[in-house]
């Protein structure tokens, strides 16, 4: 007996101690590949694969369908949480880039969850775009459409007008998608202005939704009661400072929830900047959530757009 026993513990010491099944290690852990990470908080940058060169200004970029089939109103949106027993709000708050110093109160006041509409012309807009996207605002990018009130109501040199050539507005178009980089949408809130003397002429406002689906871009229709575009688009129910006083813009909000606790959505339109609006969304922002309702971006109300919290890769 003493013999076996001396054999077994040689035999242990040369074959070492017993190993784990190979088919167990492998399940342990799994591969980096496998695991999603977390968004970290801040919207992508402007993808050069998610971008092409402009026939009519060569030195600027326009937005693109990927060759993979990314869509940029997918790529450059801001992640939300799937709809669920509350209510959901939208914000886009339209003028951004006009007024530095307003825009930044803007960007830094506001939640991220509102989007934010930059101006066609807004001058040297990288640092603006950069400190939107750090803080998670969803970009739109405004296109100055003739509004109505004309010539009183001037949406500038480069707006769509009902009386030019189709060329002389696919230009303008092109030079108002040129002028940002990285954003889901495109929107005729200008500015202050709305564009609805042009929107109105559906021979001449079939040329931006029909760019903005071809380049894989969402629309927001700043007109309210206005159909909702077709495709991937949204149109906005409620304009929130018009006219701008304090007593006007507290009314349109209990009138915002209102729809959204009837429909289940609404989307709420805001601008140009002015401080005290910007105060009172401020505020408004604060507490929404703890009434009942759930602030997201304007991508989340657009059809098509499935929307998550927890990875990047959802995001895009």
């Amino acid at each position: 007996m003493l013999l076996l026993v001396l054999t077994g513990a040689a035999a242990l010491q040369v074959l070492g101690p017993l190993r784990r099944p190979a088919t167990l290690a492998a399940t342990a852990t799994p591969p980096p590949s496998a695991v999603k990470p977390e968004w970290d908080g801040k919207i992508a940058e402007p993808d050069p694969a998610l971008l092409e060169p402009s026939r009519a200004f060569p030195a600027a970029g326009l937005p693109r369908i990927g060759v993979d089939g990314r869509l940029p109103r997918l790529a450059y949106r801001r992640p939300a949480p799937p709809p669920g027993a509350r209510p959901r709000i939208a914000l886009l708050l339209a003028g951004m880039g006009l007024a530095a110093a307003d825009s930044r109160t803007a960007i830094d006041r506001l939640p991220g969850a509102v989007s934010l509409a930059f101006s066609a012309y807004t001058p040297n807009p990288e640092s603006l775009l950069a400190a939107a996207r750090s803080r998670g605002h969803e970009i739109l990018a405004s296109v100055p459409m003739e509004a109505n009130g004309y010539p009183w109501n001037d949406a500038g040199p480069r707006s769509l007008m009902t009386g030019s050539l189709p060329a002389k507005n696919r230009e303008n178009l092109e030079w108002a998608m040129s002028r940002l980089q990285g954003y889901v949408g495109v929107t005729g809130a200008s500015d202050g202005l709305r564009g609805e003397r042009f929107a109105e002429q559906s021979s001449s406002f079939a040329l931006v939704l029909e760019e903005a689906a071809r380049r894989g871009l969402l629309y927001v229709d700043p007109r309210p009661g206005a159909p909702a575009p077709p495709g991937t688009g949204r149109t906005v129910d409620v304009v929130l400072d018009d006219p701008p006083t304090r007593a006007d813009i507290e009314a349109k909000l209990i009138l915002l929830e209102r729809m959204a606790r009837d429909h289940g959505t609404a989307l709420g339109l805001a601008g140009p900047l002015r401080p005290a609006t910007i105060e009172r969304l401020a505020a408004w922002t604060e507490d929404v959530e703890r009434r009942g309702y759930q602030l997201v971006p304007v991508s989340a109300l657009a059809p098509g757009n499935i929307t998550t919290n927890t990875t990047t890769e959802a995001a895009q």
